[in-house]
């Protein structure tokens, strides 16, 4: 297949598109004007892409699939009205441009999958969600309510969209996993606040195999909560690190702390509670390659 892919560059992009090439897809890297393309040609090319005005490059033309994954980092920065404004803009925005580019083409790709994020359900305690389960209110889950929406928009274009809903990714380099670490290879590390808060992760290996899943397989579609069938919350998450990496975890970092430090973004990304189930990939009958934190932890690191 021929696989147009935005936020190529980033975690799961670059991971992605090694997985196309091994797979024998051709990979398209849709990058922003002025982009330095670092493609060689076993790895596909790269295309001209200017989500402000929804130009896509003729080399696009053709594709059987688009994987949509642009969005400006989450956890990088304090959240200012500015800043937020571009982490919604990034998804929401550029979403839109990429349907309405979609929509131009004579002949469009059977099917785009577009990332989302648990943070659609919002701060649920010991509530069990699955894809049928509610959005929240907050900030994230307005975003990722609404980017989402544009991404459905490709459905009235008699394209097959499924929307992936990532957890915490588990990756040896980069992601949440190497800012977690951080403190306990100095000794620092602990709980966040009580530590009960639910924490629904997964390796960065399962999010690839997946996404083929859902890009070979015509009866994926919808939304797929991408995350193991075996979520833990925060102080198990904490002990098994602590663990893995041969350190104490003696320090619990206090809730006004984190709010102190972080403002709103601790709320949303270390306190909020998400007990998330992938209900959907269970009934596809998909098998994890690491459905336990500890091996998972161990594997990764």
């Amino acid at each position: 297949m021929k696989i147009l892919v935005t936020g190529s560059s980033g975690l799961v992009g670059t991971a992605l598109v090694e997985e196309l090439k091994r797979a024998s897809h051709t990979a398209v890297r849709l990058v922003r004007p002025g982009s330095s393309g670092t493609s060689r040609p076993t790895e596909g090319f790269d295309v001209e892409w200017n989500p402000s005005t929804g130009a896509l490059g003729g080399a696009a033309v053709g594709a059987d699939a688009v994987v949509n994954l642009g969005g400006a980092p989450i956890a990088d920065k304090r959240w200012t009205p500015e800043r937020k404004k571009l982490l919604r803009t990034s998804r929401v925005d550029t979403t839109d441009a990429l349907v309405n580019a979609l929509a131009r083409m004579a002949t469009r790709p059977r099917v785009l999958i577009s990332a989302s994020a648990i943070g659609y359900y919002g701060n649920r305690g010991e509530e069990q969600l699955t894809e049928e389960s509610t959005p929240g209110d907050d900030f994230l889950s307005v975003i990722a309510r609404d980017w989402e929406a544009s991404a459905v928009k490709a459905e009235a274009l008699g394209v097959r969209v499924v929307r992936a809903r990532f957890g915490v990714i588990l990756a040896k380099n980069g992601g949440a996993l190497s800012q977690m670490a951080k403190p306990f290879r100095f000794g620092l590390g602990g709980k966040l606040s009580s530590g009960q808060q639910w924490v629904s992760w997964i390796v960065l290996d399962d999010v690839v195999r997946i996404l083929r899943l859902a890009l070979e397989e015509g009866s994926v579609r919808g939304p797929i909560n991408v995350v193991s069938p075996q979520p833990v919350r925060n102080v198990e998450l904490t002990a098994q690190l602590a663990k893995t990496l041969h350190r104490p975890a003696f320090f619990a970092a206090p809730e006004f702390a984190l709010n102190l430090a972080l403002g709103e973004m601790a709320g949303a990304l270390l306190l909020a509670s998400q007990r998330v189930l992938p209900a959907q990939l269970q009934k596809l009958g998909y098998k994890f390659i690491h459905p336990e934190l500890g091996p998972a932890l161990v594997a990764t690191l």
